[in-house]
């Protein structure tokens, strides 16, 4: 990223009259990660969009368009619903399972078309035969199938059934259910990139991985394989056309947080920014006696100036202009954050400091309607969904 993308990128915030913090969304690079994916996608693969990554309907509408898709991923019912609403064909897999209670409140909620909405069109995720009690005991209640899916362990240990007895068991159980039917899987392995070498490496964990997914896969009849969802944003390109899964969860990858830059993303660009105008620039002093603020300099622990911007502490980092970085010794402030500034660094107060989010979850959501930027203007905003 050059002085030129950051000084085009500021020049049509302030055209469009963007003076407090703001989320940017570069949809050509957006359009062009798109693409990388498209071209790199196992062919077996349906891809299901993550709602809580990209938090946006507009924005979601756009993903799902550009990639032939109508599967989504959810993770909060406050999120689930509205989308639900505004895609009347998009089929909705929860990537974590739901309090019952909080699935029956949503019913209890629901007009007529909602209600079929939640029946028909949502996949209701089980971790445990006691989840599976309880959702077909409000089945029962209310008097309708819930579709279910189950979440199995295949090595993230963060839940779900923990071996293929297991799931054996709970898929038997369910078949006795006449209010629920079974969908298939979900199979989440983040952790395979972060899997030491004494360990085996992500190329041994994958491995692994894959051989637990297939043993899982076996417990399932041919009428319980609709879906058979596994990876995310750091493993869904790392997958060939042998491997059996055909659902995979993609979100954060398209807007390319700090947090995802990885080698099976190369090639992918960052598509979401936080612009917010710097408010001072000043000498570094710190407070109380200038003797500390001496001190402290002559032992290089701060610099000779600093600035403040318009909020803060969010979960980012900044990227321009260069020289940017927190201060070990001062404090956080989501009102006027402070950043350090090499010597080297321009910055004048109303100057815009952009910062790359470190996640798209939740952080896309904290700015007001997403600035939306392409051919070097602001064409669009696009409002943000409400926070689970």
């Amino acid at each position: 990223m050059t002085d030129s993308y950051f000084a085009g990128l500021e020049k049509a915030l302030k055209e469009a009259g963007c003076f407090r913090p703001t989320l940017v969304i570069d949809r050509d690079r957006l359009d062009r990660n798109l693409e990388r994916l498209k071209s790199r996608l196992a062919p077996q693969l349906m891809p299901r969009v993550v709602d809580k990554s990209l938090p946006s309907l507009p924005l979601i509408s756009h993903v799902m368009q550009t990639l032939a898709t109508h599967r989504i991923m959810s993770f909060h019912l406050g999120i689930t619903v509205p989308v639900l609403a505004a895609f009347p064909q998009a089929e909705i897999l929860f990537g974590k399972p739901m309090p019952t209670e909080a699935v029956e409140l949503e019913f209890a909620r629901a007009d007529g078309p909602m209600r079929e909405a939640l029946c028909r069109r949502v996949v209701w995720l089980v971790d445990t035969p006691e989840r599976l009690e309880s959702l077909s005991a409000l089945a029962r209640k209310i008097g309708t199938v819930l579709r279910i899916a189950f979440e199995v362990d295949v090595g993230l240990h963060r839940g779900g059934l923990d071996s293929p007895g297991a799931l054996a068991a709970v898929a038997a159980r369910a078949r006795t259910e006449p209010f629920v039917k079974i969908e298939g899987l979900m199979a989440y392995e983040v952790h395979i990139p972060q899997v030491p070498f004494f360990a085996g490496g992500p190329k041994g964990e994958k491995a692994r991985v894959s051989g637990r997914f297939r043993a899982f896969l076996d417990c399932l009849g041919p009428t319980e394989r609709q879906i058979l969802n596994t990876g995310g944003s750091l493993t869904l390109l790392t997958y060939g056309p042998d491997y059996p899964a055909n659902d995979v969860s993609v979100g954060s990858a398209l807007v390319l947080p700090t947090a995802f830059e990885s080698p099976a993303l190369e090639g992918f660009e960052p598509a979401a920014f936080i612009a917010t105008p710097a408010l001072k620039v000043v000498p570094t002093r710190l407070p109380g006696s200038d003797l500390a603020t001496r001190l402290f300099r002559m032992l290089g622990k701060i610099t000779r100036r600093n600035c403040y911007i318009y909020g803060g502490a969010w979960m980012a980092v900044p990227v321009y202009p260069p020289g940017l970085s927190e201060s070990r010794i001062w404090w956080r402030s989501s009102n006027q954050q402070f950043y350090t500034m090499a010597d080297e660094t321009r910055l004048s107060p109303g100057d815009l400091v952009f910062l790359r989010p470190t996640q798209s979850e939740a952080v896309l959501q904290q700015f007001g309607p997403l600035a939306i930027y392409s051919g070097g203007r602001i064409i669009d905003r696009w409002a943000q969904l409400p926070t689970g």
